[in-house]
């Protein structure tokens, strides 16, 4: 079968009927969409941007695109991959950018990834998750439109809006427009968290932004231009897809995992506060079908009953911290995520908890802890025995100015 732009525009069109109709149920482990609010009618389900095909598909047609994606960016019930889709479709593609764990998302935690060519599409597949973060001019010189089209979870650390950031910049600096197909964060009904000191600046932190901004992808990307955060205060040319009936304080469960170890709905709403123990000696699940849902160490046998062993699991973690020990800690598997809807806070307590009762404590944190805090308070803070209050203290005013600052990019309510 020949597919056309019309073809693919019909099928997706009754898709997102379907959608439309009820069909995304809610379901605790990623695969599904929860419905909206019962306030809300089944006829306002959301629809991202990449959902939108009669939007975007004839202004690619006759250009030549590089894809910024990874296997978050599908389309439609059937979740076939964007890049397929527009293949299929005709559309142009000379380059796809892939980000940390690359294009089809099967690189480890932390594995350097490298240049390839797709499989399935035979697409040069450049790596921006590897010897650079950054794409070369050489890299782009093919394109005239570039197209993001990532899921996010909305922290600062999460490394998809520093490969925005870059890509940004490549854009801005070559002239070549940037579209930005939309998606929800799912950690988007609340701001919280240290705001970064620019001093402690990195890949898992390179805005002075709170640990969870509250932003989707196309809102954070209008942040960085309008405060100037590119290179030389270079400005990148947006086209934004935007989502239909999206509101950032409604439940968004993913359709996909956005990340290997973040294989649950559980873990993402988590994932804000367990976090910060990837810079501790403790293991938070990784080697472990149950990543950012359990944490503990050897150390702390005898003070919690709970246990679970790292092992090492192709594709998700090589290398888990205390790979092959048995760990003792805490079971996050049943805790009651509607309290973090309910309360709108990052939660320290865990990692307050643990530090307390940990026997070695000179060697609890390591270095990384100060640029995934984005500041070298909140190890001193902690380590100094205050509370978690006179810590949610300590990030006044820059949070309130956050705020403030962010309610000017806001595209939904």
């Amino acid at each position: 079968m020949q597919f056309t732009f019309n073809t693919i525009v019909i099928a997706l069109a009754t898709l997102l009927s379907t959608t439309c109709q009820g069909q995304f149920k809610k379901q605790r482990p990623i695969g599904a969409i929860r419905q909206a609010p019962s306030r809300h009618t089944e006829a306002q389900a959301i629809v991202t941007g990449a959902d939108h095909p009669h939007l975007y598909f004839d202004y690619l047609k006759g250009r030549k695109i590089g894809m910024v994606v990874n296997p978050t960016s599908i389309i439609g019930t059937t979740k076939m991959p964007l890049v397929d889709s527009l293949v299929k479709a005709g559309i142009s593609i000379k380059k796809i950018f892939g980000p940390e764990h690359g294009f089809r998302g099967n690189a480890s935690d932390g594995a350097t990834v490298n240049n390839s060519v797709d499989a399935k599409t035979g697409i040069p597949v450049v790596s921006l998750y590897g010897s650079k973060y950054k794409p070369s001019v050489d890299d782009i010189k093919d394109i005239d439109l570039m197209v993001f089209d990532i899921q996010d979870v909305g922290t600062r650390f999460y490394t998809y809006i520093s490969t925005l950031h870059y890509v940004m910049e490549a854009c801005a600096e070559n002239n070549i427009e940037l579209m930005v197909l939309d998606r929800p964060n799912p950690n988007g009904f609340y701001v919280d968290g240290p705001v970064l000191d620019t001093a402690f600046k990195s890949f898992v932190g390179m805005h002075p932004i709170p640990v969870l901004h509250g932003m989707t992808i196309a809102e954070y990307a209008q942040m960085i231009n309008g405060e100037g955060w590119l290179k030389n205060k270079v400005q990148c040319k947006l086209k934004i897809i935007q989502m239909a009936n999206y509101a950032h304080n409604m439940p968004y469960d993913l359709p996909v995992n956005p990340s290997p170890n973040l294989n649950t709905q559980q873990s993402i709403l988590l994932y804000p506060g367990l976090c910060f123990f990837e810079a501790t000696t403790l293991s938070l699940g990784r080697g472990t079908m149950f990543p950012f849902q359990v944490v503990g160490h050897p150390a702390l046998k005898g003070k919690y009953k709970f246990s679970f062993k790292p092992v090492s699991i192709a594709g998700m973690s090589d290398n888990p911290p205390q790979k092959n020990q048995v760990c003792y800690g805490i079971d996050l598997r049943g805790y009651d995520t509607n309290l973090i809807r309910e309360n709108k806070q990052l939660n320290l307590s865990w990692l307050l908890s643990m530090y307390k009762v940990f026997p070695d404590k000179a060697h609890f944190f390591n270095a990384y802890f100060t640029k995934l805090a984005g500041t070298d308070k909140l190890r001193r803070q902690i380590e100094a025995g205050l509370t978690e209050q006179a810590i949610r203290e300590s990030w006044e005013p820059a949070l309130s100015q956050f705020k403030e600052m962010r309610n000017k990019y806001l595209i939904y309510q």
